[in-house]
């Protein structure tokens, strides 16, 4: 199975979305400070205007927000993270990240092109990395045709579908696929972009520590191939290759 961008990325009517986006913003604006906002922009390198909520704070708010509601099924789940991501600051964006990471197992392989929508919109490393990590991973872990989807993402132009596929077995550990982890990371060793370097990298650094070895013979094989940067990296907590 191939799932590709395009499609099933409408947001669908929910009754249930309504309900969280009428208390989400009620709660969030509430508590919005400019001065911590201006702050929290500039870190992100202005990728998003914030409201200035702490991530403390904000998930506290998220608890009350959603307390007394029912789990939600796939298309609460669409519609929730597809209105989040239409309002303008980050902190909406971060709710809907841990709102899918709650409950991507409600959700089917059809739900892929709406995190495709989401990771290539007000793209940066703070929603895309968690949901490669813990939305993508879940999808393909539960549907492992999906991985033909992964393959296609780890050659796409846009850095962070990229950056996704390679991180999307992050928390795989015995489960990972090594063969296709290797080959990913081979596909975009010549990648000028930082944050694919990085991700290449922590991917392997990650599944060193279910297979040290395996990952020191890759980068002894291949080291020659990648920057300095991923190198240093993926060897962190495991010592050179040999």
């Amino acid at each position: 199975m191939t799932v590709t961008g395009a499609g099933a990325t409408d947001v669908p009517h929910s009754a249930l979305a309504d309900t969280v986006l009428t208390r989400l913003t009620t709660a969030y604006a509430g508590a919005a400070d400019p001065a911590k906002a201006a702050v929290m922009r500039a870190y992100m390198k202005d990728v998003a205007p914030f409201l200035g909520l702490p991530t403390t704070e904000r998930r506290a708010l998220s608890r009350t927000v959603l307390a007394g509601l029912p789990r939600p099924d796939e298309a609460d789940c669409t519609a929730v993270a597809l209105r989040c991501w239409a309002l303008p600051q980050r902190e909406y964006h971060y709710f809907a990240v841990d709102h899918l990471r709650r409950h991507a197992g409600r959700c089917s392989s059809a739900f892929l092109p709406v995190v495709h929508r989401l990771i290539t919109t007000t793209s940066w490393w703070d929603t895309v990395d968690p949901l490669a990590a813990h939305v993508v991973g879940a999808l393909v872990a539960a549907d492992p045709r999906l991985a033909a989807t992964m393959d296609t993402w780890i050659a796409d132009d846009d850095l962070w579908v990229a950056r996704t596929a390679l991180l999307h077995q992050l928390r795989y550990k015995e489960r990972t696929d090594a063969d296709r982890l290797f080959a990913y990371c081979l596909r975009q060793c010549g990648h000028p972009d930082f944050f694919v370097r990085k991700a290449i990298g922590w991917c392997l650094r990650e599944y060193a520590k279910t297979d040290p070895d395996a990952v020191r013979a890759f980068l002894a094989r291949e080291r020659g191939r990648f920057a300095p940067l991923t190198v240093r990296e993926a060897l962190k907590n495991i010592g050179p290759a040999v």
